[in-house]
Parts: structure tokens; sequence; C-alpha cells
């Protein structure tokens, strides 16, 4: 992979154990496992250790720490926020920790209540609620705090998740009219700063009556100068130091002829940072170097042509693998300069983003099919494709040996016998 020269950067991964799931993409929040014996092929009939049914249907994406699996629902037309937690060995419910809100906030309805993924460090986990707050809670399901954080109001729901970097929480409140990236006490939840982002018009539209928001979930990126939470906002991408909140950096280049969304978490290879635009908006590639508005170092944007993207991408061996929204595409892309290796028609529209265990790929589409792949820089090497029939938005988690899939309707865990 070709690497830039400069300020050198890495994933920063805190995980539970190495064979854990705890947050939105992976401990590291790269997509990457450390998993090995993953089966390759299953159906209602193979390979399913158990499924459980859910008690509501919802797009966030179940974790694993230790032996539990923990994910959120919502009930009563999302008045009702639960976080739930399994038995990985079983799938019986352990525990589950319900708060309500007395309102009925609007969405889409392709965006269910219960949009966002919990987070854990193996010794307790955090979840978002949106409106109804920010909550911490023991793996024993004890609360150990609450914090309200106000409302957050967008016509098509909420679904950030939140990020724990050692003693913090970092989160990202969009999308609507009051935006910001914040860091919160992992032990108490006090906060400890916070960097509005400035909003144009009402946060649902910009000044232009295009469509506006940002649900994309920040990665931790190491530098040689500290810890830095890079997130994809509305039209920019900025880098917070996990420390105190100072902004390193900023990128522009999100901003789209048809709107400023971006729904895809940022990818990085090696000191490469991969940001793109949701609704067929552009995508770019820069160096994580400078300080300030580094928009002048940008190696690429693409800005025509794209396909809508919401579930993010993976870096294997210096190559970007994609699985698109509409068309229902998957594809290789170079980070370096922005062009595309290959591109196959898939099974499906992906909502979930592509995930790299045991040396394959996987990509489940909204029907509840996985397309198994191998990484393949020349062309689209096809393992297995797998279907469920059982339609779902969430990506997938991966440890000790199986995987864990949510849809609307059930929670499966996927292993050899």
């Amino acid at each position: 992979m070709k690497i830039l020269p400069g300020l050198a950067a890495c994933l920063c991964c805190v995980v539970a154990c190495a064979s854990d799931w705890t947050a939105f993409r992976g401990g590291a929040g790269d997509g990457h496992s450390a998993a090995k014996n993953l089966p390759s092929e299953w159906s209602q009939e193979k390979n399913i250790a158990w499924k459980i049914e859910l008690p509501g249907a919802a797009n966030g994406s179940p974790i694993i720490a230790g032996d539990r699996v923990l994910l959120t629902s919502a009930t009563d037309k999302g008045t009702t926020r639960t976080l739930h937690c399994f038995s990985a060995a079983d799938g019986s419910e352990q525990w589950k920790a319900d708060v309500t809100y007395d309102r009925e906030m609007p969405t889409h309805k392709t965006n269910l209540y219960g949009g966002t993924t919990p987070a854990s460090d193996g010794k307790v986990v955090v979840v978002w609620h949106g409106s109804a707050g920010l909550y911490c809670y023991d793996l024993n399901g004890k609360q150990l705090w609450g914090r309200e954080l106000g409302e957050f109001r967008h016509q098509w729901g909420y679904g950030t998740s939140p990020v724990i970097a050692g003693d913090r929480v970092i989160l990202h409140s969009g999308p609507g009219r009051s935006i910001w990236v914040g860091a919160f006490r992992l032990s108490d939840g006090q906060p400890l700063w916070k960097q509005e982002e400035p909003v144009e018009n009402d946060g649902e539209t910009n000044d232009d009556g295009k469509y506006m928001g940002s649900w994309s979930t920040p990665v931790l990126v190491k530098t040689n100068a500290g810890t830095l939470a890079v997130c994809s906002l509305s039209t920019r991408v900025l880098a917070y130091d996990v420390k105190d909140g100072t902004i390193a950096w900023t990128c522009d280049g999100l901003r789209g002829e048809r709107g400023d969304l971006a729904y895809t978490s940022p990818v990085i290879a090696g000191n490469v940072c991969i940001c793109m635009g949701g609704y067929q908006g552009p995508a770019i590639g820069f160096p994580m170097t400078g300080k300030g508005n580094i928009t002048q170092n940008r190696l690429w944007r693409v800005d025509r042509g794209n396909p809508q993207r919401i579930g993010s991408g993976v870096v294997v061996e210096g190559l970007i693998y994609m699985a698109n929204a509409g068309p229902g595409t998957l594809e290789c892309i170079d980070p370096n300069d922005g062009s595309q290796k290959w591109e196959t028609r898939g099974t499906g529209n992906y909502w979930s983003s592509v995930v790299y265990a045991d040396g394959k790929l996987f990509a489940t589409d909204q029907n509840g099919t996985t397309t198994v792949f191998q990484p393949n820089g020349e062309q689209f090497e096809k393992i297995a494709v797998n279907s469920l029939n059982d339609p779902g938005n969430s990506t997938i988690a991966v440890a000790d040996g199986a995987i864990y899939l949510r849809t609307f309707k059930r929670l499966y865990r996927i292993s050899t016998p």
C-alpha cells in the first residue's frame, strides 16, 4: 500500500479482549476482526447455532463483550427505547434496560427507532438513545449513570453510535439543529468538552433548500501527537483531540449537488483518510497532515457518478471494499486516487458495513443475504452467497468463531457445529 510521508497514523484499538466486537464496526471501528474458524456458508437450516425473536425492529447493530451480546430496540412508536443483553452461548436474555421518552419523534420509515449501536470496554456498556439520553450500565444491567442531552430532531431520525476512548465516551450528536461532537467521563458521565458545528437553516435542509445531516460515527485515530476522533459531518471532515476537544484539522469537500449528507464513517488507509457523502454525494481522500483547514492537501475528490453510500467500507491490503445502497453494488477502490478497481452487482441494496474476518469479506444486504468474498484487487472473487430471507439493515458482529446477525425480527448466532 502506498503510504504518504508525514504524520504517522493508525487506528486506535480499544477492546475487551482480542476476539470481542465491542462497538460499531468492531473495537477499532475499522470493520476488522481477529476471529478465526468462521463459517462461509449458512442458511435457515445450516450452521445456525441459535436464533431468537426480538421485541422491536431496529437498525442498530449487535456488539459482543465477553459472553454477552448487546443491542438496542424500540417499541411504542419509539417512546420506549431498550438496551438488551443476551447470552452468546444460547441466546437467552440476561437483562434489559428500558428508557422512556414522552414524545414521538420524527424519523424516516426506513430508519427505525433504535438505530444506534452500543459500545463497551469489557466492564461497562454505553448506549445513546437520541433524545432519550446517554446511559451507562455494568454488564449485569445495573445503571451507573444517565444523562439527558436535549432534544435531537430530524425528519430522518438518529443513528450515530458512541465510541469509548480510554476513560471517556466520544459522541456525535447529529443530525438536526443541535450538532456537536463531545466527550463524557466514562466513570460518571460528566461532560468533559463539546465542540458545536455551525448549522445552516433548520438542520434538515441547507440554505439552498437541499437535504442535510450526518449520521456518521467517529473513528479513533492514534497519532504521534495523541488520539483524534475523526468524524464526517455534513459538509466537512473534522478531527478532534479526544483529550480536550481541540480541533486538530478540518477538510472540506462533502457538500454535494443533491445535498449535504454523510452516513458512512471515515475509512483510514495508512495516513490517508477517505470519507464519502450520502445521496450520491462526493467522496474525498486526503493525508491527515497539517493543522487547521487542510483542504489544499486533498489527494482526490470524486463528485459525480457515485452510488448511494450508507454502510462503511473496510481496508484490506491497501484497498477499500464497499457495499452500496443504490444501486446495490460491491466495489473495490484505490484509496490513493479514488479510482475504482472493479465493481459488480450485489444481491440487493446494502445498508450494512463490510466486515473483514478470517481472511474473508462479508456484506449483508437488506434482505438478509450475506455475500462472502475474497479480498482481491483485480476482480470480484465470490466464496458464497447465504440467504436467510429475513430483512434487516444491521452490520454483523464477529467474535469467538461466530457471526451474530441482527434482522428486524431476529438475532442469529451463525457458527459451525
